[in-house]
């Protein structure tokens, strides 16, 4: 298992934690064993679910268990995952999502299921290499966010969730087709002044989305009324491709390493202060949010901020809070590791001897 830094050290190193380790005797001979808890290796079963997908589970969960209970394993566990003590933490809803981190996570220690992630494809014409980012979420600590790039999109997914918004969702989305011009640093101090121009360029997408809408309907009645589609004005193709070329363009001065001075404005809570003072580009986007439980999730407005090729940040509007992004530059593979096709091999192999 690979465990994000504490919170809110976004740029510090991955944390490596084996959970399982298998051995492979003569005569096809091999042994699962468990690495979770702090008994040391006990036994393990190992099966294969189907493609990409395999779990473990523990025959000795005697072994995760602490001679103090449930409390020492909390607080053990709290020291483990976030680098400090019960004590240390004040805000009492803060201390409420970290016990619900905890009795979730505590339910599944005897049995894991583990899934291949896919890294996106990369572009020339990406922004920035699309890839595995640690983010700041608030009081529920440092999450795992997969960057990809499709087209005028860019979209963050959860790798890893919390008690609102699980994995697998995409927790930002952001719209490339609309650059943020940001006041000068004293005006942008001013979150009123942030929030008036994010809110305008939402109204824009909100006309654009709705002409879209239109001109779609228009072209499937026009579809239904003919035999054969009628060819467009050369006037209105000419005028699409004028935006296409303005779009690509503006994409391409977009990129630009050119940087702006950067800085939050007055109410904007960020859990981490060291964030870049300087930016490439900001760019409208929108953020899911829900209740517990993932309940009544909806998009909300926000800032996409590129700091380099390896930090971004997005500002919450509605929550007034700043999540800062950090490239994972870890290569998930020790020395002992085995490489990926050997893997397979051995769950194979492991998959035979048990049928």
């Amino acid at each position: 298992m690979y465990l994000p830094p504490h919170d809110p050290h976004v740029d510090d190193p991955m944390r490596f934690k084996p959970l399982f380790r298998i051995h492979l005797m003569e005569r096809k001979c091999a042994t699962v064993e468990c690495m979770y808890g702090h008994k040391g290796p006990h036994n393990g079963h190992i099966q294969i679910v189907k493609k990409d997908e395999f779990s473990t589970k523990c025959n000795q969960t005697d072994h995760h268990r602490m001679s103090g209970g449930r409390q020492e394993e909390f607080r053990t566990w709290l020291r483990e995952e976030w680098g400090r003590t019960l004590e240390d933490i004040f805000h009492e809803h803060m201390q409420e999502l970290i016990l619900m981190k905890f009795i979730y996570t505590s339910q599944y220690d005897n049995c894991l299921t583990y899934r291949r992630i896919y890294l996106p494809p990369s572009s020339p014409d990406d922004l920035i290499k699309p890839g595995l980012f640690k983010g700041t979420y608030g009081s529920h600590g440092l999450e795992i966010v997969m960057l990809s790039f499709h087209g005028k999109k860019a979209k963050g997914t959860k790798i890893t969730g919390d008690p609102n918004i699980p994995a697998g969702q995409q927790t930002v989305e952001i719209d490339l087709a609309h650059p943020l011009q940001l006041p000068d640093v004293e005006n942008l101090r001013d979150f009123s002044e942030l929030s008036r121009i994010v809110l305008e360029v939402q109204e824009q997408v909100r006309r654009e989305e709705q002409e879209e809408e239109q001109r779609q309907e228009e072209d499937d009645c026009s579809q239904q009324a003919a035999s054969q589609p009628a060819a467009k004005p050369l006037g209105v193709e000419g005028a699409e491709g004028e935006e296409t070329a303005a779009g690509a363009e503006g994409t391409t001065q977009n990129k630009a390493p050119a940087s702006q001075p950067f800085v939050l404005p007055m109410g904007v809570i960020s859990r981490n202060e060291d964030y870049p003072r300087t930016c490439r580009i900001c760019f409208y986007g929108t953020g899911l949010i829900a209740g517990h439980g993932f309940t009544s999730p909806e998009r909300t407005p926000g800032v996409f901020v590129l700091f380099d090729d390896d930090r971004f940040g997005f500002i919450w509007l509605e929550l007034k809070s700043f999540s800062l992004y950090s490239r994972i530059k870890v290569s998930f593979q020790n020395a002992e590791a085995p490489s990926r096709e050997a893997f397979d091999e051995m769950l194979k192999n492991i998959q035979s001897l048990a049928t």
